[in-house]
């Protein structure tokens, strides 16, 4: 557990940034020994970490940038992942089609190298080259659970039915789908249940190291604080450099590639439960995921974004070039008609002079500057499977300047909820609706799937559904919206709707504003945190 201070003592670990990154690091540092606290200047998962494509996977097309090391490290982590939040993450198979004539206008460095030695090649990936990178994605890894490679064919398939009639043959692999905003909040749940102080609303306003120590003043709406602190984390993603800058005002050289990532949700295309894996003719590609049991998801794109302080926005030619991308698949045409929602995040890569936005490397780099006499560890890159081995390389560094209680920890032990077999998530939601009858199918598995064993804890000892309290719309009940005020940070209807859950893409606007007027004027289950955080905020706060 991790040590606590009085008031005027400082903290350990202050760590800025309540994405992936930095909530996982809090956790690890608190697991160790370290007293910590971690500010978010918004909510949990408030930008990059909530807007990714949801994948637990290798990086199958990372292996033609040789990034091989990134690719294996990322095949280790998802079964270990897997093991730790099976409510949240589970197995999905990706069907690849092949089609003997798709030429490509642009090529990657293996696409070149090819075209060197055999010139009729060029801007192609052949499919024994296909094989082959998948030959090795699935031998990196150390599969226990998940299923390897096969060849499919598509002819009278339900994979090959909503595809055009070109596409004859596929190759089907694994790889994992994560709900990522729940990771991030569960893995400040877990910090904190480890001592750590998680700060929401709270911004980093300033930085200056004084005496050895870092003085850190924070603004909560009006009111100013100052923690001190004996080392910083600087993981605020897309604003790492303007903390580096602006907050912290070093002077060092690294810099970080804001590259957006936006995606389109529409209603379901098709009627199974696998992921396709579609290469465009510029050499891209892009995924489609079932998505929230009615929907499909469609993405990424790879375009350049100059201003961390500009929201990312997926655009209207963006949106148009998915829709294209995935009609070149599907036989019904994908239209902008049929978008839903669409999101769009920033991911803040390490700056490795690549030429293009898609050839940027999505390695991390952990630097630590100790120019102003207190050390700071800048968080640069990084990618949400490799989250966890993120943050044992930054307790690495981050050991060499404070004292750790325990070595790493974290690969197996459950997060919230999580503390149960992998292969057990139906047999959990059978048993919650054993116990709550009134529940549908649809609704304890939602449950099962947002917060695992912890399910039972949100319903109480209700035993209608009105014994719930208010029906927000969507099985969204007053006790759940309770549960994640006083459990979980929420504190609007927006940190429910869109980041604790996906459930913004069932209410309309009438009733997702009934949502935020409810808890706005319920502040009594702010004031129910207002203990907790007094005693967690112990460590260095004065």
């Amino acid at each position: 557990m991790a040590r606590h201070h009085h008031a005027s003592d400082p903290c350990d670990l202050l760590i800025i940034g309540g994405g992936i990154n930095g909530c996982g690091i809090a956790r690890d540092a608190a697991g160790r020994g370290l007293s910590v606290v971690l500010a978010e200047k918004g909510d949990l998962a408030g930008a990059t970490s909530s807007a990714s494509t949801k994948l637990f996977h290798g990086g199958l097309r990372y292996l033609e940038y040789f990034e091989f090391r990134l690719v294996r490290e990322a095949l280790m982590e998802r079964e270990i992942l897997l093991r730790a939040m099976p409510h949240i993450s589970w197995p999905m198979r990706f069907v690849l089609p092949y089609h003997a004539e798709m030429r490509f206008e642009s090529a990657t460095p293996t696409s070149r190298l090819l075209s060197l030695v055999l010139p009729w090649m060029k801007g192609r990936r052949p499919a024994w080259l296909i094989r082959l990178g998948l030959f090795l994605y699935d031998g990196l890894g150390g599969r226990k659970i998940l299923p390897a490679t096969q060849t499919l064919s598509l002819k009278g398939t339900s994979e090959g039915a909503p595809l055009h009639d070109r596409f004859a043959k596929a190759f089907e692999y694994s790889d994992c789908w994560v709900e990522d905003s729940r990771l991030v909040v569960l893995n400040a749940r877990d910090a904190e249940a480890r001592g750590a102080t998680i700060l929401t609303r709270s911004e980093v306003i300033s930085a200056e190291a004084l005496d050895g120590l870092w003085h850190v003043t924070i603004a909560q709406g009006e009111e100013r604080r100052t923690i001190r602190a004996r080392m910083l984390v600087n993981a605020a993603g897309p604003w790492v450099g303007d903390v580096i800058h602006g907050k912290l005002r070093l002077n060092i050289r690294e810099t970080v590639r804001l590259v957006r990532g936006s995606h389109i949700v529409t209603r379901k295309l098709y009627d199974h439960d696998k992921c396709y894996f579609f290469q465009g003719k510029d050499g891209r590609i892009i995924f489609a995921i079932p998505y929230e049991q009615d929907f499909t998801l469609i993405g990424t794109t790879d375009a350049e974004h100059h201003d961390p302080a500009q929201e990312p926005v997926c655009t209207d030619a963006e949106r148009d070039y998915l829709c294209a991308f995935a009609s070149q698949y599907f036989k019904r045409p994908v239209t902008p008609a049929d978008v839903v929602w669409s999101y769009s995040g920033v991911r803040p890569l390490y700056d490795d002079g690549a030429s293009s936005a898609t050839a940027a490397t999505r390695d991390y780099t952990l630097k630590v500057d100790r120019s102003t006499g207190a050390p700071v560890l800048n968080i640069f890159g990084g990618k949400i499977t490799t989250y966890r081995r993120l943050t044992e390389a930054a307790l690495d560094k981050i050991g060499a300047h404070l004292p750790l209680a325990a070595g790493a920890w974290t690969a197996g032990v459950p997060l919230p909820g999580g503390d149960f077999p992998h292969d057990k998530v139906d047999a959990l939601i059978g048993d919650l609706m054993h116990d709550y009858p009134f529940l549908t199918d649809v609704w304890a598995r939602r449950l099962i799937r947002a917060y695992g064993t912890q399910a039972r804890e949100v319903l109480g000892d209700a035993s209608t559904a009105d014994g719930l309290g208010r029906d927000f719309g969507a099985t969204l009940t007053e006790a759940e919206v309770v549960w994640l005020m006083r459990h979980e940070y929420a504190r609007s209807a927006e940190d429910i709707l869109w980041r604790r859950s996906k459930l913004g893409l069932r209410l309309d606007a009438a009733e997702a504003r009934a949502l935020g007027d409810w808890m706005a004027g319920h502040p009594t289950q702010d004031a129910a945190d207002q203990p907790r955080t007094a005693r967690r905020a112990g460590g260095g706060l004065v």
